[in-house]
C-alpha cells in the first residue's frame, strides 16, 4: 500500500511495478435521484474534506452501458452503475513534484468504455508524469437532451462533457498532492474521447483547465436537433405520467434498455455547454488557444464494417447516416455522388469504409489547420501500420492507435487490449516512440525530438503529415485527393 496526504485527508493506494496507483477516486457526487440528468455536483468529501483514510486500491463502478465487443476483451474491472463519477490516478513511485499532467478520456461511440479499462503504469513510469483516467456519463444518462421538457435542463444534452469537465476541476484543486503540476495538464482521448477532447476545446467552462491537447481519431461531433429522442426514451420506458415524470422514474436498466432499442448514442453540440462546432472554436480562440496533435488510422472503418460485410443493406443504411454526418447534415447527396465518380468499383462494404474514413479523417484534419491557422500550433498524423489480430484482415484499424499511446506492447503482461501481437517488432519499436512523442508533447507542448522525424505544424499552406508505419515518414497533402468532397 502507499499513502498520500492530501489537503482534505490521507488517500490509500496500490504500488505495482514501481508505479503508484489510486483508483476508484470520487471527483463527483453520485448523479442518481434529483441529480439524474442534471450538472454534475463536485464531490462533497473533496470539499469538506474527511476522518481517517480514503481507501483508493478499488476500481469502482463504470458508467451504465451495454456489455462491450469482445474484440476489446470484454468489459474490465467495475460495476455498472448511475453512480459513475470517478477517477484513477497512476503516478511514478518517487518524490517527484510538479510533474506534467495526462487526463485521459475513453471512447466507446459515448455509450461504453470506463477509466478502469486504461493501465497507465507503462507511460507514468516512462515519462516521469501523472495520469488522470477519468470516468463521465454515457448514454441516455450522459447526453439525452431534457430541455424541450423543462428550460432547467438546459445543457443535459452534454452532461457527459460537464462530468469530463468537473473532473478537469477536481485536477485543478487536487492534482498537486499527488505530484501532478496544474499548470501542465494535457487532455487526451480516443474516438469518443477525441470527440470529447474537441468539445471540451468548444466549452467555455474549461477554459483554463487544461494546457494542450490531444485527439486520437475524433469522430464527427452532431449538431443538436429538435428530435424527439427524449419523448421517445420516455415513452420506451412507460406510459403513465408526463415523459420527464417517466424518465426521472425509470430504473437504471429500464433506461439502458431503452436506448440500446432505439439506438440513441450522444455528442453533440447543445449550444450551451459546447457551443459551436470545435473547429470554430479553436480557430476563434487564437493565442488563447492550446496546441494540438490531432489524427486518425488508415482503415478506421474496418472495426465497425467487417461484422457486417456480407449484409450491404445494413452497410447502405449506414452510409446515408455517415453521409450526414461527414457532410454535416449539409449537400449528402453531391458528397455521394463525388464518392462514386472518384471510386467506380466500389461496393457496399469498401464505400462504407471509405466513409468511416472520411467522417474521422475531415475532423482531425480541420482541427488541426485550425490549431496552427489559431496561433498555437496543430499536428496531424495517420497511424498506417496494419493490426494484427484475425490475419491483418482489418488493417490499421479504429482504437489501433491506443495500444502505441499506452505504450502496452513494453510489458510482457497484458495491461490492455492490443490488435497487435506482444512479439511484433515493429509494432514494439514503434509504440515506444509514439509513446515517447506524446509525452515530449506533455511536458512541452512540441511534439518533436522523441526519435520520430522532424514533424511540422499542418496548415493550409504547408500540408505535413507523420505518418507511422514500418518506417515513419512526414508526407505532404496524403488527404489532398479526398478533400473536395468533405466540402
Amino acid at each position: 500500500m502507499v499513502m498520500r496526504t492530501t489537503a482534505h485527508g490521507k488517500v490509500e493506494g496500490v504500488e505495482r511495478a514501481g508505479v503508484e496507483q489510486y483508483r476508484g477516486i470520487r471527483f463527483g457526487e453520485p448523479p442518481v435521484g434529483e441529480l439524474r440528468f442534471r450538472e454534475p455536483v463536485a464531490a462533497r468529501q473533496w470539499r469538506e474534506g474527511w476522518d481517517g483514510t480514503l481507501e483508493a486500491s478499488t476500481f469502482r463502478n463504470r458508467a451504465m452501458q451495454p456489455p462491450m465487443s469482445a474484440v476489446f476483451g470484454g468489459a474490465g474491472p467495475g460495476h455498472n452503475d448511475e453512480d459513475c463519477l470517478f477517477l484513477n490516478v497512476f503516478r511514478p513511485a518517487s518524490d517527484g513534484d510538479d510533474l506534467p499532467v495526462l487526463c485521459w478520456i475513453h471512447g466507446g461511440s459515448f455509450t461504453t468504455g470506463s477509466a478502469n479499462d486504461y493501465n497507465a503504469s507503462i507511460i507514468a513510469a516512462q515519462g516521469d508524469v501523472v495520469v488522470v483516467a477519468i470516468n463521465y456519463r454515457l448514454g441516455v444518462f450522459g447526453f439525452l437532451d431534457l430541455s424541450p421538457f423543462d428550460a432547467s435542463y438546459a445543457g443535459s444534452a452534454a452532461n457527459g462533457i460537464r462530468d469530463q469537465v468537473l473532473a478537469l476541476a477536481w485536477i485543478r484543486d487536487n492534482i498537486a498532492d499527488f505530484g501532478g503540476d496544474p499548470g501542465n495538464v494535457t487532455i487526451i482521448g480516443e474516438s469518443a474521447g477525441a470527440g470529447s477532447v474537441l468539445g471540451i476545446m468548444a466549452t467555455p467552462a474549461a477554459d483554463g483547465l487544461y494546457r494542450r491537447a490531444v485527439a486520437n481519431s475524433p469522430g464527427g461531433i452532431n449538431v443538436a436537433t429538435a428530435d424527439t429522442w427524449a419523448e421517445r426514451i420516455a415513452d420506451a420506458v412507460g406510459s403513465d405520467g408526463a415523459p420527464l415524470d417517466r424518465l426521472r422514474a425509470a430504473s437504471s436498466q429500464e433506461l439502458l434498455d431503452a436506448q440500446v432499442s432505439l439506438q440513441f448514442a450522444g455528442g453533440t453540440i447543445d449550444g450551451t455547454v459546447v457551443t459551436r462546432h470545435p473547429v470554430d472554436a479553436i480557430r476563434e480562440r487564437g493565442d488563447a488557444g492550446v496546441p494540438l496533435v490531432v489524427g486518425t488510422n488508415l482503415d478506421e472503418g474496418t472495426l465497425f464494417t467487417l461484422p457486417v460485410r456480407n449484409r450491404p443493406d445494413l452497410l447502405d443504411a449506414t452510409s446515408r447516416s455517415l453521409a450526414a454526418q461527414i457532410t454535416r447534415d449539409g449537400d449528402v447527396e453531391s458528397y455521394l455522388a463525388a464518392l462514386s465518380e472518384r471510386f467506380p468499383d466500389d461496393d457496399a462494404y469498401a464505400r462504407a469504409n471509405r466513409m468511416w474514413v472520411d467522417l474521422f479523417r475531415r475532423t482531425a484534419v480541420e482541427a488541426a489547420a485550425a490549431a496552427t491557422e489559431a496561433g498555437p500550433g496543430g499536428w496531424l498524423y495517420r497511424l498506417d501500420l496494419p493490426t494484427t489480430l484475425g490475419g491483418n484482415t482489418l488493417g490499421a484499424t479504429h482504437s489501433a492507435d491506443v495500444t502505441l499511446t499506452f505504450n502496452w506492447l513494453a510489458s510482457e503482461r497484458p495491461m490492455g487490449y492490443s490488435l497487435y501481437d506482444r512479439d511484433d517488432r515493429t509494432a514494439i519499436d514503434l509504440a515506444q516512440r509514439w509513446s515517447d512523442t506524446i509525452l515530449a508533447f506533455a511536458r512541452t507542448g512540441d511534439p518533436n525530438g522523441a526519435g520520430l522525424p522532424p514533424w511540422p505544424r499542418y496548415s493550409a499552406g504547408e500540408r505535413a503529415c507523420l505518418v507511422l508505419d514500418t518506417t515513419a515518414e512526414v508526407r505532404d497533402d496524403p488527404d489532398g485527393p479526398n478533400r473536395e468532397r468533405w466540402r
